[in-house]
C-alpha cells in the first residue's frame, strides 16, 4: 500500500496491535467477530463511520442487509481441547475486561474503562 502512496488509514479490529502503524488505528472492537459481533459481517466495500469523540462506528448497511448477513453467518468451528479452547470458553469480551470468566470478582483490584 505504501508503494501506492497510501499512507494514512483506519484500521479497525477485535484484536491486538504490536508494531509501527500510520494512521488511527481501532482495537478491542467487541464483541469479536468470531463471537458473532458486527465485524463479522463487514464485506469489502462497505462505508464504516468512526466518530472518535463519541466512541462510535456504524456499519453503513440497512437494516435489512445486515440482517440478511446475520442469518448466513457460521460461527467458526469451536476448539476440542488445549489453551485455545480455554480461551474461547472463559476469556470475556474486550468491553467486560478480557479476563477469565471464572476470576471475575476475585482479585478486590477494580479496572476502570479507561486504564487501558
Amino acid at each position: 500500500m505504501l508503494q501506492k502512496g497510501i499512507t494514512d488509514m483506519v484500521r479497525i479490529s477485535n484484536g491486538r496491535m504490536s508494531g509501527t502503524a500510520y494512521g488511527s488505528v481501532v482495537l478491542h472492537v467487541s464483541p469479536e467477530a468470531a463471537a458473532g459481533g458486527p465485524l463479522a459481517f463487514v464485506q469489502t466495500g462497505d462505508t464504516i463511520e468512526l466518530d472518535v469523540d463519541a466512541r462510535r462506528l456504524h456499519l453503513e448497511v440497512s437494516d435489512e442487509e445486515l440482517a440478511r448477513r446475520r442469518a448466513a453467518w457460521q460461527p467458526p468451528p469451536l476448539p476440542t481441547r488445549g489453551y485455545y479452547k480455554l480461551y474461547v470458553e472463559h476469556v470475556l469480551q474486550a468491553d467486560q475486561g478480557a479476563d477469565l470468566d471464572f476470576l471475575v470478582g476475585s482479585s478486590g483490584a477494580p479496572v476502570p474503562r479507561d486504564s487501558h
